[in-house]
């Protein structure tokens, strides 16, 4: 399929450092990493450009160090150099598949990986080669949503994807709440009003204001990524 045919050709893709996890629930499931990794594949086989934001929840939460009562700031710093290990990991099973990939970074590192540029980043997705943003932001107090919506909007991406352990946006956790509703459609003004937990208010507002789209789904169910790029109505639209 030619990129002119996706509705969305360009794309930037949030997935959670525990999906990388897998069923271990920390640091790598490389079966799930695979995984992940040939649903990329996929997805740039069809033309799409494919920019990638990747958490670091299989190591360390910065939020979490903080309740436990270490400086907010070094633990976000912690929880950005636990994105760029996933960042490393991810490039090299997605090129052991044959897929072209640079990994960023919003803090520079140069030993391990290029130094965030947006232009060499929009040159790099001009060329066919998938994008890993790592580092977050490079600032504390902001979470890797935020860098998702940050990097999706500075790369002018025609939507944001973020991919999760459910299938959409619900009224309630559907893990703990079994009345919970799924919505198929819904806007981001609600999603603030009714304090959704889709993507933190920062994100969410970043999105809102630059007017990008954001398809939230399942990122265990194989294909939906390819099927979200083909404007295939695929877990919850918020607009």
């Amino acid at each position: 399929m030619a990129a002119a045919e996706l509705k969305y050709p360009r794309v930037l893709l949030k997935l959670s450092g525990e999906a990388l996890a897998g069923h271990k629930g920390y640091g790598f499931d490389f079966e799930a990493v695979r995984r992940l990794a040939g649903e990329v594949r996929d997805v740039v086989k069809m033309g799409a450009q494919i920019g990638l934001v990747i958490g670091g929840g299989n190591f360390v939460r910065g939020a979490v160090l903080s309740a436990e009562g270490m400086d907010r700031v070094s633990a976000d710093y912690m929880g950005m150099l636990g994105t760029v290990i996933n960042g490393l990991a991810l490039q090299n099973v997605l090129e052991s598949l044959g897929v072209d990939t640079r990994v960023m970074t919003a803090m520079r590192m140069e030993e391990l990986a290029e130094p965030y540029i947006r232009r060499r980043a929009l040159r790099h997705l001009e060329k066919g080669r998938t994008v890993i943003f790592a580092g977050g932001t490079g600032n504390p107090y902001f979470s890797t949503d935020t860098a998702a919506a940050l990097r999706g909007i500075q790369m002018k991406a025609n939507v944001v994807i973020k991919a999760t352990s459910v299938d959409g946006v619900y009224t309630a956790d559907p893990k703990r709440d079994p009345k919970a509703t799924k919505y198929e459609r819904i806007s981001y003004r609600d999603v603030m009003l009714e304090e959704l937990s889709v993507m933190d208010q920062t994100a969410i507002t970043l999105c809102k204001e630059n007017s990008i789209p954001l398809i939230v789904l399942n990122i265990n169910e194989a294909g939906a990524v390819a099927r979200a790029i083909r404007g295939e109505p695929v877990g919850t639209f918020v607009s």
